[in-house]
């Protein structure tokens, strides 16, 4: 699928934002970019100073500001690869996808796992094909050589980290068939959720925890809540792109495009 200006756009400033941030941080990169005139007056009020995540201040946490209709999912597509090659540095990143809804995170997931999609070509194009997709329900199906050897990319809603008590929540409750993940690790490591009597939790959280997920954020205006912030410590994301029609001032817009009608609408609803 051919992207438009403003999508090709949005997509250089993000690589921009990723390279210079590299050099000068997460916050010297926001300010340089959003302080250049054509792209101070783009932002308008949307324009400000850096405010990195409180617990964790070094990672790099921005917005897209794109309209509805304006392509934020194929964007978030093209993002990964973008991401992997001027901040990860992983060949394979690991990707948590968070969606608002449980209708819209069915919905992404069956789009990214279609071959013919353009969402799923935009990510077959960046990784050869290399790509795995799993709804965050089947997280357990996860192997340790899909996360070796191919970009992993799993689809949740934001509702199903956010919790302040962990009890009985599947994705940071213990669970044997995660093992696989964590025999070659110490066995204790920092930031880790461990077990009453010691060891580490076979848990999905954990498993996130360990392989810095880059955190791809939908409608993002619905996350900005400090309940969420302490569930993005627990995840341990290398970086957050969040894509919204609305966002909070807060939310270290990056770009922001006012109009954008596409000619075929692929934007999930």
């Amino acid at each position: 699928m051919k992207l438009k200006q403003y999508q090709t756009d949005t997509l250089s400033v993000l690589r921009r934002f990723f390279e210079q941030a590299r050099m000068a941080g997460p916050k010297g990169a926001y300010e340089a970019i959003t302080k250049e005139p054509d792209q101070a007056k783009r932002l308008g009020r949307y324009g400000g100073t850096y405010t990195p995540l409180v617990e964790l201040p070094t990672v790099p946490y921005v917005c897209l500001r794109l309209p509805t209709g304006g392509g934020k999912t194929i964007l978030a597509a093209h993002s990964i690869g973008i991401a992997r090659d001027a901040w990860v540095e992983k060949e394979y990143p690991m990707v948590l996808w968070l969606v608002p809804s449980n209708t819209i995170r069915l919905q992404t997931a069956e789009a990214l796992k279609n071959a013919r999609h353009p969402y799923r070509q935009a990510l077959d194009e960046a990784f050869d094909g290399r790509v795995r997709v799993f709804d965050i329900a089947d997280f357990t199906h996860i192997r340790p050589h899909d996360i070796r050897d191919h970009c992993c990319i799993v689809v949740g809603t934001i509702q199903t980290l956010r919790v302040s008590n962990t009890e009985g929540r599947k994705v940071y409750s213990h669970n044997e068939n995660m093992e696989p993940h964590f025999t070659a690790l110490p066995k204790t490591l920092p930031g880790l959720e461990t077990l009453e009597g010691g060891g580490v939790k076979f848990s999905f959280a954990n498993l996130m925890h360990v392989h810095r997920p880059l955190m791809i954020v939908d409608e993002a205006h619905n996350a900005v809540t400090g309940l969420t912030r302490e569930m993005q410590a627990r995840v341990n994301p290398s970086a957050i792109i969040e894509f919204t029609a609305t966002p909070r001032l807060n939310s270290n817009i990056l770009h922001s495009v006012a109009v954008a009608i596409p000619a075929v609408d692929t934007e999930m609803v």
